[in-house]
């Protein structure tokens, strides 16, 4: 309070609004791979907005081919507007280990990526780095590219072990395309799948494209960075809380391994989403799970996905109540900000619910901070939410009546 002494009239601003929680970001992607020119801005995070950039920063005349490049330019081709490329050089591995920073621990710093992906790398070795990465930020996805052959599909419902790491080949020769990428194939024991994981998603088959470095020739690339710019795409036009599935693969030209309905069922169940080609819809991704068991509730990419930007969201746009002192008014002021946050994510149809009480509900009062909690230091907000899940199986009950037919749909 002021120290008044002389009569008058004095005006005081208070601040009484709320303040306001902005979501963060989710479709920045951070690449880990060997670049065309192998010396170019070795192990440092480079943003990137564009192709042109790309090859300005990590091509040089005549640079081979390598599936960091096609997967830079699928991003971009498919509704990616902004990534980090770190070139982890000639050795080509992905963990660093060491110091300085190397490979995706440069990544760790970069706060605005929500996706991870090195693409072409898919040995149990690089597996485990990219989803320990993701495990441990918890602020991201990674997208696992399955290995470029798979004889049997069975091997895809299987968990490979052996820690082996290393990265793809450039330039070699493969059936299907002329000068084609490869990288190695998975050397697991027990076959070629992930382990489970919250944070990962695993793509099969890779697909064909021509080659961006050289629009004369077709590749056979991994579809990671082709899927990344997927997710960016949907999350522009519809927003994170949509499933990145049923979407079109621009630049794709054909599928390496065809996958039927059959097969698909064995690698759904199993968390592996397929890239199929339809007759009338042309090569979709036709899959929207995560690496966890089929009974998580964090089975659905786009849940984990809307729940990792609500969580940093509200962790950045809340740090003013650090040392705020820890009474009714502060829980009330959580409870407003958070509240009006949600409120709005229910209203864009991220949220399941008729009414916003049925889609959330936030809880930060004397119960959840009973004098002992206060006492630590500590405030604690309760925060319930519902999201929407993707119809993944659609069923059409058919049957026949007196006055005709009766249609009854079911997702």
């Amino acid at each position: 309070m002021p120290n008044y002494q002389t009569p008058d009239v004095y005006i005081e601003e208070v601040s009484t609004g709320t303040r306001p929680i902005e979501a963060v970001g989710t479709s920045t992607a951070g690449f880990v791979g060997v670049a065309p020119n192998a010396e170019a801005s070795v192990n440092k995070a480079v943003a990137i907005t564009n192709w042109t950039q790309f090859l300005k920063e990590f091509a040089a005349a005549d640079s081979p081919g390598t599936p960091l490049a096609q997967a830079v330019y699928g991003f971009f081709l498919n509704g990616g507007s902004r990534c980090y490329v770190v070139n982890v050089g000639s050795e080509g591995t992905i963990v660093g280990g060491g110091r300085p920073r190397a490979g995706l621990e440069v990544l760790e710093e970069i706060d605005d990526v929500a996706i991870v992906l090195a693409p072409g790398y898919s040995d149990p070795g690089s597996y485990d780095a990219l989803l320990n990465h993701c495990e441990k930020l918890k602020d991201r996805i990674a997208i696992l590219d399955a290995p470029q052959t798979v004889p049997n599909l069975k091997a895809l419902t299987q968990i490979g072990t052996r820690p082996v790491a290393r990265r793809p080949r450039r330039g070699a020769e493969a059936e299907g395309g002329a000068g084609a990428e490869t990288a190695p194939e998975a050397e697991g024991e027990g076959g070629m799948r992930p382990r489970p994981s919250d944070y990962g998603a695993v793509y099969f088959p890779w697909i064909l494209v021509r080659n961006a470095l050289n629009p004369k020739e077709e590749l056979q690339v991994p579809p990671s960075g082709h899927v990344a710019g997927i997710y960016a795409r949907t999350d522009a036009t519809r927003g994170v809380h949509k499933a990145p599935a049923n979407e079109l693969v621009r630049g794709a030209l054909n599928v390496v391994q065809p996958v039927t309905r059959e097969d698909q069922g064995d690698l759904n169940t199993n968390g592996v989403n397929c890239i199929r080609l339809f007759a009338t819809e042309g090569i979709r991704v036709w899959g929207a799970r995560t690496l966890a068991p089929s009974a998580s509730e964090w089975r659905y990419l786009n849940v984990r996905r809307l729940f990792n930007m609500i969580e940093e969201s509200i962790a950045r746009a809340t740090r003013w109540v650090v040392f705020e002192p820890n009474d009714m008014s502060l829980w009330k002021s959580i409870r407003r900000d958070i509240s009006a946050f949600l409120t709005l994510l229910w209203r864009q149809g991220a949220l399941m619910g008729r009414t916003a009480e049925e889609a959330f509900f936030v809880k930060c009062d004397d119960e959840t901070n009973p004098p002992e909690v206060i006492d630590s230091g500590t405030v604690i907000t309760v925060i319930g939410i519902a999201p929407v899940k993707p119809a993944e199986f659609v069923v059409f009950r058919i049957g026949q009546s007196a006055g005709g037919t009766v249609v009854e749909a079911e997702a």
